[in-house]
């Protein structure tokens, strides 16, 4: 008998309830709680077995594809596209983005022989999501991969460093060699402005101006390689930090900004599909109350508003109104989130100077851009 973590108890009880209240019509129910059968549990549980032995296979074969130690280090950070768990139907807002990096992405990864016609036709190597903080290009990363089928290698810039002198371009080549065993593979780099930030400033290391060399070196051996299926997709909020040989390997760049009105509405029609709310809520209203929110600013609105009925029960039940074993909460209300906007307000004002750079970064050099430029140069 074996003991289950918290989070493999958790999935076990998810599975095991989903497949309960799916295949009866009366649940079982007693004091407000809800009673899962036996057969549920052992499904369940046999899901979770499955699901270890795949991963420890996986695992198995990943360690056989590494070649040496520097790309075991890379490991870890393999993400089959079955095991993501992420998908562009889980992303309510974006639609223009999404449509662009399937075109761009998932498309030649799924259906690689209707890009070998000619030489126009070749797959994209390098895609930038540049935005402010909150907006969802780390979840449009995953999404990703999950769509075109792509293994999913998340780095930063601490993945590819190491006390060791010489070892970051060590680092850098197994990435790329490791990664090319994996085809078809997203590459995501994370802030990638703190890995290829612009070089030859005072403050640059050699060993990190080496290492940021390296990994450019080895990005045009791949963008020469035109039969692997391997994407770099790099994120930042701070895309005028980026080093300009980098922004011409990354040629399609893709502004992820803040949400309107209307995907506001779409982002909390997610966010609170599972959750018990009155009747007739009122998403415009909210989404039209909610002016200048980001998706992640959302999400956090929705736990404080989510905490609200928790705390009036506690309440009546320090009044002696309702027993201290009652589970059950009164329905979420819109009165709850613009009461919890005094808590969660916006991460980014749409003044800040920031989004202002944002906004001038993208005329300048992405994709919804104009091309006018300042005759003093970006940033005036």
């Amino acid at each position: 008998m074996s003991v289950l973590h918290i989070a493999e108890a958790a999935k076990v009880i998810g599975w095991a309830r989903s497949h309960y209240l799916s295949s009866t019509v009366l649940p079982s129910i007693e004091g407000d709680r809800l009673t899962i059968p036996r057969e549920s549990l052992d499904l369940a549980i046999e899901r979770l077995k499955e699901q270890v032995t795949k991963s420890k296979n996986l695992s198995q074969n990943l360690k056989n594809l590494a070649k040496d130690e520097y790309e075991r280090n890379f490991i870890s950070s393999v993400v089959p596209p079955d095991e993501i768990g992420v998908k562009f139907d889980d992303i309510g807002a974006l639609e223009d983005v999404k449509r662009t990096l399937d075109e761009l992405v998932a498309l030649p990864m799924r259906r690689p022989e209707l890009f070998s016609h000619g030489n126009l036709l070749r797959p994209c190597k390098g895609v930038l999501l540049f935005g402010p903080p909150g907006t969802g290009k780390t979840l449009l990363a995953k999404a990703l991969a999950t769509e075109a089928g792509a293994n999913f290698i998340s780095i930063t810039g601490s993945t590819l460093t190491s006390k060791w002198f010489g070892d970051a371009e060590k680092l850098t080549k197994a990435l790329f060699s490791f990664a090319s065993r994996l085809a078809p593979v997203i590459i995501f780099v994370d802030e990638v402005d703190s890995l290829l930030g612009a070089r030859g400033g005072a403050l640059e290391h050699e060993a990190t101006r080496k290492m940021r060399n390296e990994f450019m070196a080895a990005w045009d051996g791949l963008r020469s390689k035109e039969n692997q299926r391997i994407l770099i997709l790099g994120a930042t909020n701070r895309p005028f930090d980026l080093d300009d040989a980098v922004i011409r390997r990354l040629p399609r760049r893709i502004y992820v900004g803040l949400p309107d009105a209307e995907n506001r509405k779409k982002i909390l029609k997610i966010l609170l599909a599972k959750e018990n709310l009155e009747s007739d809520f009122k998403f415009d209203e909210l989404a039209n109350a909610t002016e200048g929110y980001s998706g992640s600013d959302l999400k956090n609105l929705c736990i404080a508003s989510a905490y609200r009925p928790v705390q009036e029960l506690l309440e009546e039940e320090k009044k002696g109104r309702v027993s201290s074993n009652s589970t059950h909460l009164r329905p979420l209300v819109l009165d709850d989130f613009i009461q919890a906007k005094a808590k969660v307000s916006p991460s980014v004002s749409h003044n800040a100077t920031s989004m202002n750079e944002l906004r001038k970064w993208n005329e300048q050099y992405g994709e919804d851009g104009s091309r006018t430029k300042s005759p003093f140069g970006f940033g005036n």
